[in-house]
């Protein structure tokens, strides 16, 4: 495992997040992924920590309302969020990560646009 920092653009929101540096993410077509660019990398809550920005992000719900899109509340980057597959877990945006612990990324496509239909396709927690 190794331990992965990332955060928003505006850099108010910090994380880090333990996770091989060997990445396989998870490419979502879904309306709100295909909007933000939203690149999958779910990770336990254990594997999560933010460090610095509690109080810099606001939380968005729709549809059923499981999911917590977590957004900076300042430049309005998605880098982390709650997902619905796996509301025990984060998923980490690969896209907000920075660049120097990862050694190989590959994507895996999801077709979130039928979520209910295809929702046995993903992973329990990336390990």
């Amino acid at each position: 495992m190794t331990t992965h920092r990332g955060g928003c653009h505006c850099g108010r929101v910090k994380f880090e997040v333990d996770a091989p540096a060997d990445i396989v993410a998870t490419k979502c077509n879904c309306s709100i992924c295909s909007m933000t660019g939203f690149l999958h990398l779910i990770v336990g809550q254990n594997d999560f920590r933010l460090l610095q920005g509690a109080d810099d992000i606001e939380t968005y719900t729709f549809n059923t309302g499981v999911a917590r899109h977590i957004f900076c509340r300042y430049c309005g980057i998605k880098s982390y969020y709650v997902p619905r597959s796996h509301p025990d877990g984060i998923s980490v945006n690969i896209n907000c990560l920075q660049p120097g612990t990862i050694a190989s990324l590959t994507s895996e496509p999801f077709d979130g646009r039928n979520w209910e239909k295809n929702i046995s396709q993903l992973s329990r927690i990336s390990d």
